[in-house]
């Protein structure tokens, strides 16, 4: 059985009130660990208050921190006394909605990456960092597989006009293992997940999983969804999967993350299933299966083996996500 060791000392975690980070500032805090979450402006509070209540209720507490990932420096104060910094905060966005590339997702996801790290070694009570990274690094999640992935490789086809969002997360991992490999005194541990489904944390998300959600019910796919599949997995195990990244000893490299793979015509039946009897979604037509369309492939077994991940099933998250998205 793999054991994760106790938490001790401050974590920082940066995008605090992203979709992951918020899942993940909450295993800290119920686990009584102090959180030290960057987020964008003090003076938003809305934007921070759901997770100032979760510490309200949880035997862990929590400190605001003002940072962006665009202004050099700006995390340091934060990571102080931090032996564990989990750097969650990179842009996800459709890629439909993105108009300038550079500035939208490359610049935040490469130029955040690389001062977060630069600043890690200037602090020497870091002993860890957790970067969420995607599947989208590791493999072209528009065409398919066709083989099995696996850690060992990169996303090669990802450029600034073709799955920018992708290419900005090859961009910044790649960094990020050039800085880490560059020194001894921290270990890197990188998480992969495919696509994140689950209700998040705050009444609003900003996270391209729920643009994609919406897209399901709002009539984008009136006439047919594209055929594709893809590994699917609940944000809660991402954000288990980074704990256990921090805390479970011998953890390293990179993990992909997934519980099932699924194509999109199954996920929208789950949905139809689910809120089919309500008249304000337009849900696409049944679409078979393409027996020339290359499957989405992968190997999730490293972080099974190494960090004792124990996937849920995913159909409950997929309704979470939607009936967070109806209800608001």
């Amino acid at each position: 059985m793999v054991k994760m060791e106790l938490p001790f000392g401050p974590v920082l975690v940066t995008g605090a009130t992203g979709y992951v980070a918020g899942w993940v500032v909450k295993l800290l805090l119920d686990a009584g660990v102090t959180v030290h979450a960057c987020v964008r402006s003090l003076a938003n509070t809305a934007k921070f208050e759901h997770l100032q209540k979760m510490a309200d209720q949880s035997p862990g507490s929590i400190t605001f921190f003002a940072a962006d990932l665009l202004k050099p420096g700006s995390h340091e104060e934060a990571m102080r006394g931090c032996r564990v910094v989990m750097h969650t905060a990179s842009p996800f966005i459709l890629a439909s909605n993105i108009t300038d590339p550079q500035r939208q997702v490359v610049e935040p996801a490469l130029e955040g990456t690389r001062d977060v790290l630069e600043t890690v070694n200037r602090v020497d009570s870091v002993e860890c960092v957790v970067l969420t990274s995607s599947m989208a690094a590791v493999m072209d999640t528009i065409a398919g597989a066709g083989t099995t992935s696996t850690e060992a490789d990169w996303n090669n086809s990802a450029s600034p006009d073709r799955n920018a969002y992708a290419y900005s997360k090859v961009l910044a991992e790649r960094e990020a293992w050039r800085i880490a490999d560059a020194q001894q005194r921290w270990k890197l541990v990188v998480m992969n997940p495919a696509f994140v489904v689950g209700a998040g944390t705050a009444p609003e998300q900003t996270s391209a999983t729920f643009d994609q959600f919406r897209a399901f019910a709002d009539g984008a796919f009136s006439k047919q969804l594209p055929v594709m599949d893809t590994g699917v997995v609940d944000v809660r195990d991402v954000a288990e999967a980074h704990m256990r990244g921090a805390y479970v000893s011998g953890s390293g490299g990179r993990y992909i993350l997934f519980g099932q793979i699924l194509s999109l015509d199954e996920i929208a039946k789950i949905l139809k299933e689910e809120f089919g009897r309500d008249d304000r979604w337009k849900f696409p037509p049944d679409t078979p299966w393409d027996p020339a369309k290359d499957h989405w492939l992968a190997d999730n077994n490293k972080s099974i083996a190494e960090l004792g991940l124990e996937y849920r099933p995913v159909r409950s998250a997929i309704i979470e996500t939607f009936a967070q998205i109806a209800a608001a």
